[in-house]
């Protein structure tokens, strides 16, 4: 039975400071396992379900605002070690030591909002315990990718509303992290309900009362905004869908066939060192023969009226020693066809590091227009030196030209570029395919501009200014890989492209501001006892 002297204010309700009645104690492992079992739905994988991403973090909230605090977090953070874990396992992702550890780091930001909220909302007012909640969840989203070798890979849940694209339209103002903050929200107004108990009719009936109208302003609030949002949204890609000229565009990978007589000579799970280390008269001849595929499905493609060509990451492989020969062979196929044709090339290396990822774009008269090396390399899988960083844009009759490589995307910073179209070769497979695509067109949605994006081994496809999907192909389904587009050549200027992460900043902002507050009301509290006492 617990007495007034044992009830905390939360600022959303009142929850036993020891935690729930002793009759309901079960319950919190009940919620501890209902969100995790969500959590595990909701890490953008194979077998995510939107909902879940909403869900999870309520039933995470409210055991870890329930019971002793440090047992209540150190569950929490391990059900997003074993989300992550999962995601890992649904995806594929090669369990290396970097990218274990670097999951379950991830997976312990995750866990700061819990935290924050544990130990600052019950000293705060009913605004800040709604409101800290999802900006501390936007905060961490933005720290981990800045500080995270994996970007938006992991972490980030806006992807799991890719069907959404109503509610995504927000990513075009506050980045990523504004689906988030959206998420935090509800879970923070889910729980003020709760713990108000606005259903119970055991106190006193002022309280009820008060409760149930403090209740209905909150859920008010949150439900107003949200649609708001989702009518402007919805208004978006509805009255301001690209309409002007449109471009047919062409991603190429190589034939399976030839890909697999490749993966013959040189082995299916050859390292471009051990490439270094075989006959190079074999290997030479092998890379001809997919080379020569693509340069045949690139003319093809120009004869269906392709006017802009690009390659999936690494399709063609070169010797460093043919690197200008084969160039060469590729500008005259964008002369002799009048394309822009960007090239994606596995240049390898006789020495250390023995491979570079490089993309050439060429323009209708065979002209060079920019090489570019892949800023991001895969942690623990990739082990060639990054590229500068610099996204080269180039102006074409079709629009603004620009291009990054596969994982790269995953980075907003990065994405930010002032362009109308933009060109992603892709290697993927097969389980984290559809994933990966999802996670890059919101990229599209951000910065407004259209997305080509060929993905070998996995789902590559083009999407317009606002996330539509314009073109789709599973690498599975089919020997040929030619995927053909009509892609908007005049993209639109968005908010985030402008102010950048403003949003997410201020996420932080806040977040700081409000544990300042706390941490000093609290020392203010200690020292009127002290000299009470």
């Amino acid at each position: 039975m617990h007495t007034d002297q044992d009830v905390r204010r939360s600022g959303t309700g009142e929850v036993p400071a020891g935690g729930p009645p002793a009759g309901r104690a079960g319950w919190r492992w009940a919620w501890l396992a209902a969100g995790t079992l969500l959590w595990l739905l909701a890490v953008h994988g194979r077998f995510d379900v939107a909902v879940a991403a909403w869900l999870s973090p309520v039933f995470l909230l409210r055991f870890a605002r329930t019971g002793p605090a440090l047992n209540g977090l150190l569950m929490v953070w391990a059900a997003s070690a074993l989300a992550g874990m999962f995601w890992m396992v649904e995806t594929a992702i090669p369990m290396t030591a970097i990218t274990v550890l670097g999951v379950i780091a991830l997976g312990t930001l995750t866990v700061v909002p819990y935290v924050v909220d544990r130990l600052v909302t019950p000293a705060a007012g009913t605004a800040t315990a709604l409101l800290l909640f999802p900006a501390a969840l936007a905060a961490c989203e933005f720290l981990m990718t800045v500080i995270s070798p994996f970007g938006t890979a992991f972490g980030v849940p806006a992807a799991t509303q890719h069907d959404n694209l109503a509610l995504l339209q927000v990513v075009s103002v506050t980045g990523p992290y504004g689906v988030g903050f959206l998420i935090g929200w509800f879970a923070t107004v889910a729980n003020h309900v709760w713990e108000s108990r606005v259903w119970e009719n055991r106190t006193r009936e002022n309280r009820v009362w008060e409760n149930r109208r403090r209740a209905r302003t909150v859920v008010g609030s949150f439900s107003a905004v949200l649609l708001l949002l989702l009518l402007a949204g919805g208004a978006r890609l509805a009255f301001f869908a690209p309409d002007g000229d449109t471009v047919r565009a062409a991603g190429i990978s190589p034939d399976t066939s030839v890909t697999r007589e490749l993966r013959g000579v040189i082995g299916e799970d050859s390292t471009p060192q051990k490439v270094a280390g075989q006959d190079q008269a074999a290997v030479r001849a092998a890379f001809g023969k997919v080379n020569a595929n693509l340069l045949a499905r690139t003319r093809e493609a120009a004869q269906a009226g392709a006017e802009i060509v690009m390659w999936s990451e690494q399709a063609a492989g070169v010797l460093a020693a043919d690197e200008r020969a084969f160039l060469s062979q590729v500008a005259a196929v964008a002369r002799e066809n009048g394309v822009y044709l960007q090239a994606a090339v596995s240049l390898l290396l006789p020495q250390a590091p023995y491979a570079a990822n490089h993309t050439y774009m060429f323009d209708p008269t065979g002209r060079q227009v920019w090489v570019y090396d892949k800023a991001h390399p895969i942690p623990g899988l990739e082990a060639y030196p990054p590229g500068d960083g610099v996204v080269p844009v180039t102006p074409t009759p079709y629009g603004r030209l620009a291009t990054v490589i596969c994982f790269d995307a995953d980075f907003p910073e990065l994405m930010r570029v002032d362009a109308d179209i933009m060109i992603v070769p892709a290697r993927d497979w097969a389980e984290i395919g559809p994933v990966h695509s999802q996670k890059a067109n919101l990229r599209s949605i951000e910065n407004g501009y259209a997305m080509i994006r060929q993905g070998e081994f996995g789902v590559s496809g083009a999407f317009d200014p606002q996330g539509r999907v314009l073109a789709a192909h599973d690498y599975g389904g089919a020997d040929r890989h030619v995927v053909f587009s009509d892609v908007p050549t005049r993209g639109t200027t968005t908010v985030y492209r402008v102010v950048g992460d403003a949003f997410a900043w201020l996420c932080l902002a806040g977040t700081a501001a409000a544990i300042v507050v706390s941490v000093h009301r609290r020392r203010s509290r200690r020292g009127d006892s002290r000299r009470a006492g």
